[in-house]
């Protein structure tokens, strides 16, 4: 046998030294049958018959079918020559048809492409380009010839390098990829050249090749090098932008570039704000704190330049009974009708309020029970609450663009579907260097090694196996109940679920991976196991087949490709072997909340996450990973809320303990349990909470759901706002002292009257400033809003209810000595007949009010402020706007390890899909071009303009160009290709036959070929075409098929019209709020610039629109419009802060323009500092923002309407007194309340809430304090309002009456001793009877004094 094989090969040897290389002489001619040498081809490998014969003259059908496969070699009928038979160009036509599908966008590649082959199997002159390296003898039908099984190709190399040019940009509409990625093999499309491209195709191994072409590219330069007689054809190839000479038009842009118009790059992001070569926001607050300061030094000077001028004033002059004279007597004349008008208002509101007081506190059980009953009548309403978890539903408004948007996709084509996904490394792990027969060296990462992915493969498994009793099926539910199954949606079994991962490759099956065999490549031989396969995959998704003996396909057991960014992550310019991570994606079906399959796919996320989180405590684990589910965002920020609760708790009883201990009077450490507000405060608190619950029933009643910002924030709103008013309350009635003859009830409607104004001032301010913050379009600012209003409105008509009454039974308990928690002990000590002003009050009077408004002091902290304010307007101008996602889970959470790998490792961003709306005819060949990218289309189509869009990523954050079915339902209907066939008998007659159907029941294309080469279907055509393309499954023999790459992406009526279609385009990673906004923002432009040039096309509706949606859209898109939202929201607010103060002080625009002006300098404060702290700007921080004016009018109004109503004679002392008096309320009322409570939320889990409410409600009430309490006495010193005559000539007719009724009552006593004197001489041991009265007098004064 040896001996015959010598022979055989020596004769073979022989045959082919003999065969001469001359011009019209064929080499092989006629098919020999099925090549030996290969198995599992993806085609028959039909070889041809070693033939050294002339070139055969082609005439009929024979003719015919050349001009048909290899127009380019007619020389018309009776001239042509050819050295292939007709079995030949039916074999060469199939084989052309393969590859043709995916390159027939572009005619002119697809004609360079078949002029190759053409001339290797057909050209006249063949044994010069041609050189025959191997044959055998091949037995078929009983006949034994020698056949070729492996030849050299000489080709020039400036042809096939145009041909390889023509081809290299061609696209894959599916998958928005290179056409020439999957025929080059391990190069991919990066890499790719065209030697390796040509190699490729000559590599039998890759399933379509029937033998082994090496191609020979043969530059000028070497073609005397060459064997005697071979001449490297050198034919002309085509150019992309050319037209074929069939009649093929140019490509289209997208896969030719040299074919693109001059398209501007999309314009630059307007850069920062500048004026005159500098930041322009610091030089307007440079500027505008120079003039400031300017303004109020020059005012400075003014003023005391103006006062060195005026006479020095007199001595004080001294009444009848020898007191200052501090005011000069005011004539009614002199009293202006604004101060009558604020006089007015104040006595009208005093005189309600204190009947109003006088009446709850007579019947303080009555009271108490009526609003009990009130409470509970809207409390009831809790039953009906409906809580907000869903973070669509909170921060994206019902009728705003993103969230109609993505209803509209929703409804149309379900919503995207649910996410849940593994990123795994191994950092330990080393790497490895593998030298591959087929690659050469390649470095492998310690994570790409064969254990580890056996190992993720038995954790696929291990989860895809998941099964789980589901009430809402009444059965056992598994992952096909709700995965995600392209190929498969109607009855997916659990191979048809979409699961992408690097095991993919290998179909799953640990067979595949193991698998490895022996293979011999130029002469070499060596084993291929799994990297090789591996290499070739992640640069050839979309294949079939491998290159090597192994032979494994690399599509996914559900049937599609895997794309390498699904599959790993952390790797450089397409280096996959080093990738430093394997993804893990497991897709399900997102049904609606409604829907019944929502909780049993909630439930499968629930089984997965126990499984991952099992499998991360394992020891025996080798990956360090990072996991979520699509349930893991919402879970996390319920679950942190929940944990969070005790920190807000232990906040409130922190701020009650405050409260009942800073209430209480200390006269004596025997009175401590007489002289405590235990109760009171307790009943402060009672009474903040009942408004809240009020609020929240009555919400619910109506039907307006709340949210756990609203639990969290509304309530510590309401206690700031709350508990300044009770101290303002309990302490102007500590300080008062009860008149002779005046009862309790009587002395608690009087200080209610007077305190009363002022809180209903600040209550009602911030009520309007919420009712009107509820006109913003978030829905979570907006529930807050509301929420909030009627609770601060509820908790002041409780206070002026409820809480006068608990005041009263507290005041009757401490009158009758009885001790607070124990009603039953009496202590006999007596309450000081004197008023109770504590140690604030004291403090600020003696102490701070004059070192604060000493003259030096004012102007350091005018200026001080002014700066202040200054620098936080530049600084409010560079706030970071947005909230990235990782600050909503808590510390520790496994959600952020998730992102930070997800940044880290993940190649490509989201996707975005481009949505047509109704209006738009598709099926017209207008609308056809103005969709499509291929042959014929518009330059500037919906899919070419998304394509220039990604030739600048960095601007317009798309890296990835759309899918377009619009092209791939062209391509399938091309004649071309094996996609669009027709039955031609059997009941299915006229029917679509799909691509596995033999020829011969399948005798007739869809379409026939068209002379321009522009294929384009009737509109008849379209609609009958159309729902099976979209239903057909793509397979090797059709790849264009639409079923799970299209068939959700057109939407069509009744009628048959296109209602809805999509066309998914890739972003590029994006990492943080501000990327995603822009991103947003730039697909919006995009879109819009499209539909203006749709709209163009005869026929569109003027309505018709297209739009960009992204999953994340609805969240990210309230950034588009926050800051004017913010600045909206916070003016309303501010609005009724200046408007109510005016009304309330009797339309005294100056007071209420002094409020506004400090509650502006708090707010631009506090968002200057947030700029420092780094506090995002948000739409949680508008809710603070907006808070903030609400506590602002707490520090400001009470103040401004102190020294507004005082009547002392210089602004500095009035100053001085509403300092001391209200000051020292307002410090121990709002900031001391706020302060320990906000402290205790530096402890929270959440980062949300350390940040946003803890760091942001410290700054607001830290800045509130220091405006209220430092800036504002200060600027009430110097701009404050005028001295309010009507009050202070009221004042003086008050002091007058009284001296008056004093003088008088002393010149009757001085009458009675007289007459006593002269009637009963005086006796010893007894009294007077005047001198008695007045004793008892006396006596009872102190009683009275003493309660």
């Amino acid at each position: 046998m040896a001996r015959v094989a010598a022979l055989f090969t020596l004769l073979c040897c022989l045959v082919l030294t003999e065969a001469q290389h001359e011009p019209g002489k064929c080499i092989f001619y006629e098919e020999c049958g099925r090549n030996p040498t290969l198995n599992g081809t993806l085609i028959k490998p039909i070889v041809p018959c070693l033939n050294y014969s002339p070139a055969r003259r082609l005439s009929g059908e024979h003719y015919r079918k050349l001009k048909q496969v290899c127009p380019m070699l007619d020389q018309g009928e009776s001239n042509t020559y050819a050295c292939c038979s007709i079995p030949q160009l039916l074999s060469l036509e199939t084989s052309l048809t393969l590859s043709k599908a995916v390159l027939i966008r572009c005619p002119s590649c697809s004609y360079n492409f078949a002029h190759v082959h053409c001339i290797n199997t057909c050209s006249p002159d063949q044994s010069q380009h041609v050189n025959v390296t191997r044959v055998m003898n091949i037995t078929n039908l009983g006949v034994t010839r020698e056949a070729v099984v492996a030849y050299q190709s000489y080709l020039s190399y400036k042809f096939t390098e145009s041909a390889f040019q023509s081809c290299k940009n061609v696209r894959i509409p599916a998958t928005g990829g290179y056409a020439i990625s999957t025929m080059c093999g391990r190069y991919g499309a990066k890499l790719c050249t065209a030697q390796r491209w040509y190699d490729f195709q000559g590599d039998s191994s890759n399933g379509l090749a029937p033998l082994d072409i090496d191609f020979q590219l043969i530059p000028d330069s070497a073609a005397g090098s060459l064997p005697d007689g071979i001449i490297p054809y050198n034919g002309t190839a085509l150019k992309c932008n050319q037209v074929t000479p069939t009649g093929g038009k140019a490509c289209s842009c997208q896969d030719c570039q040299e074919a693109c118009p001059v398209v501007p790059g999309p314009k630059e992001p307007p850069g920062p704000f500048k004026l005159f070569g500098v930041d322009g926001f610091l030089l307007i607050s440079i500027i505008m704190l120079c003039l400031l300061m300017f303004a109020f030094i020059f005012y400075i000077s003014v003023t005391c330049y103006m006062n060195s001028k005026k006479p020095k004033t007199e001595k004080k002059k001294k009444d009848l009974n020898s007191n200052d004279v501090i005011q000069r007597p005011i004539h009614p004349s002199e009293v202006t009708c604004t101060d009558k008008n604020s006089l007015a208002a104040q006595a009208f509101l005093s005189s309600i309020f204190q009947t109003w007081g006088k009446l709850m506190a007579t019947y303080p059980l009555t009271v108490l029970l009526i609003s009990a009953i009130a409470v509970a009548a809207f409390a009831t309403g809790l039953m009906h609450i409906e809580l907000t978890t869903d973070p669509v539903e909170l921060w994206s408004a019902p009728n705003s663009r993103a969230r109609q948007e993505k209803d509209f996709h929703d409804s149309n084509f379900g919503p995207f579907f649910r996410t849940n996904q593994l990123i795994l490394t191994a950092p330990q792990r080393k790497g490895k260097v593998y030298d591959s027969l087929l690659f050469g060296p390649q470095n492998f990462s310690g994570i790409i090694s064969k254990d580890l992915i056996i190992e993720l493969l038995e954790l696929q498994t291990r989860i895809r196996d998941i099964e789980f009793f589901s009430k809402d099926l009444n059965r056992t539910a598994s992952l096909k109940d709700v995965c995600f199954a392209p190929l498969n949606p109607t009855n997916p079994q659990t191979t048809d679920c979409a699961v992408n991962s690097l095991p993919q490759y290998f179909q799953n099956s640990l067979d595949n991976i193991n698998d490895k065999v022996n293979m011999t490549e130029l002469g070499v031989t060596k084993e291929v196991d799994w990297r090789d396969h591996f290499i070739y995959c992640v640069n050839s998704p979309l294949s079939f087949k491998d290159i090597t003996d192994l032979g494994m396909s690399c599509m996914a057991d559900y049937g599609a490709p895997v794309f390498p960014f699904l599959a790993v992550g952390g790797y450089n310019n397409d280096d996959y072997t080093n990738a430093e991570a394997l993804i893990l994606t497991f897709s399900l079906n997102n049904f609606p909340r409604t829907d019944p399959r929502f909780k049993v796919a909630m439930q499968w996320e629930t089984e997965f996450l126990k499984i991952v989180q099992e499998y991360e405590k394992d020891p025996k684990t080798n990956f360090t990973f990072a996991y979520m589910a699509e349930r893991s965002l919402e879970d996390e920020i319920n679950r942190t809320t929940a944990e969070d609760i005790p920190i807000f708790m232990i906040s409130y009883a922190v701020i009650f303990v405050y409260i009942a201990v800073a209430l209480g009077e200390y006269s004596s450490c025997k009175r401590i349990l007489v002289d405590s507000k235990f109760l009171v405060g307790l009943g402060g608190i009672l009474v903040v909470g009942c408004s809240v619950l009020a609020s929240m029933g009555f919400y619910s009643w109506v039907g307006i759901p709340s949210s756990l910002v609203i639990l969290q924030v509304v309530p510590f709103l309401v206690l700031a706002v709350g508990a300044d008013n009770i101290f303002i309350f309990v302490l102007e009635y500590q300080r008062d002292v009860r008149r002779p003859g005046e009862k309790r009830e009587e002395q608690i409607g009087r200080v209610l009257g007077s305190v009363a104004p002022s809180m209903l001032l600040c209550s009602l301010s911030e009520s309007v400033c919420f009712f009107l913050g509820a006109m913003s379009t978030m829905p979570a600012v907006k529930s807050f809003a509301l929420y909030a209003a009627l609770a601060v409105l509820m908790d002041f008509v409780l206070q002026m209810t409820a809480f006068v009454a608990l005041l009263s039974l507290d005041a009757r308990r401490q009158d009758s000595n009885r001790c607070e928690l124990l009603c039953c002990v009496t202590v006999s000590t007596q309450r000081p007949n004197k008023s109770n002003e504590g140690f604030l009050l004291p403090f600020m009077r003696k102490f701070y009010a004059p070192v604060l408004l000493h003259n030096v002091t004012r102007v350091i902290v005018m200026l001080l402020f002014i700066f202040m304010f200054c620098a936080s307007l530049f600084l409010m101008f560079n706030v970071t706007v947005g909230l990235d996602q990782e600050l909503a889970m808590p510390k520790g959470s496994y959600m952020l390890t998730y992102f930070e790998y997800l940044y880290k490792y993940f190649e490509v961003g989201v996707p975005v899909y481009f949505v047509t709306k109704k209006g738009f005819n598709f099926a017209t060949v207008e609308g056809m071009n103005a969709v499509c990218s291929s042959v014929g289309c518009d330059q500037f189509s919906l899919t070419q303009k998304i394509q220039y869009a990604t030739e600048y990523p960095e601007l317009s954050y798309i890296g990835i160009p759309s899918n377009s079915w619009v092209d791939d339902f062209i391509d399938w209907l091309n004649p071309g290709s094996k996609c669009c066939r027709l039955y031609g008998s059997g009941p299915n007659q006229g029917q679509f036959c799909p691509a596995n159907e033999s020829a011969f029941r399948c005798p007739f294309k869809c379409m026939k070929t068209p002379p321009d080469g522009v294929l384009r279907p009737s509109v008849e055509q379209f609609n009958r075409f159309l729902p099976d393309f979209l239903g057909n499954r793509p397979d090797l023999q059709c790849p264009k098929g639409g079923l799970g790459a299209y068939d959700t992406a057109v939407v069509r009526d009744e009628s048959g019209e296109i209602i809805a279609s999509r066309f998914m385009a890739y972003h590029t990673p994006l990492t943080n709020s501000q990327e995603f906004t822009a991103a947003l923002l730039r697909a919006r432009e995009l879109a819009h610039n499209i539909t203006l040039g749709m709209r163009q096309v005869p026929g569109t509706s003027p309505d018709f629109e297209v739009f960009p949606y992204t999953l994340t859209n609805v969240f990210y898109e309230q950034y588009l419009t926050i800051v004017p939202e913010g600045l909206f929201n916070i003016s309303l607010c501010l609005l009724p802060t200046f408007v109510v103060c005016c009304l309330l002080l009797g339309l005294d625009l100056s007071s209420g323009l002094l409020n506004l002006i400090t509650i502006v300098m708090i707010v631009v404060d506090t968002v200057g500092v947030m700029t420092l702290w780094g506090i995002d700007y948000n739409a949680v921080a508008l809710i603070n923002l907006v808070t903030a004016v609400g506590i602002s009018v707490e520090f400001v109004s009470h103040m401004t309407r102190s020294f507004a109503l005082s009547t002392k004679p210089t602004h500095v002392e009035r100053a001085k007194e509403a300092t001391a008096n209200m000051g020292s309320a307002v410090f121990a009322g709002v900031a001391m309340t706020n302060l320990p409570g906000i402290l205790v939320l530096a402890f929270a889990k959440a980062q949300l809430i350390q940040i946003f409410f803890f760091r942001l409600n410290l700054v607001i009430t830290l800045l509130g304090m220091a405006h209220g309490l430092v800036f504002l006495p200060v600027l009430l010193s110097y701009f404050g309002p005028g001295l309010n005559k009507a009050v202070l000539l009221q004042q003086q007719r008050a002091k007058a009456k009284d001296v008056q009724m004093t003088n008088h009552m002393r010149h009757v006593y001085d009458n009675i001793s007289y007459e006593d004197h002269e009637i009963k001489p005086e006796q010893n041991g007894t009294s007077k009877p005047c001198q008695t009265t007045a004793n008892h007098q006396e006596e009872k004064e102190e009683q009275v004094d003493s309660f």
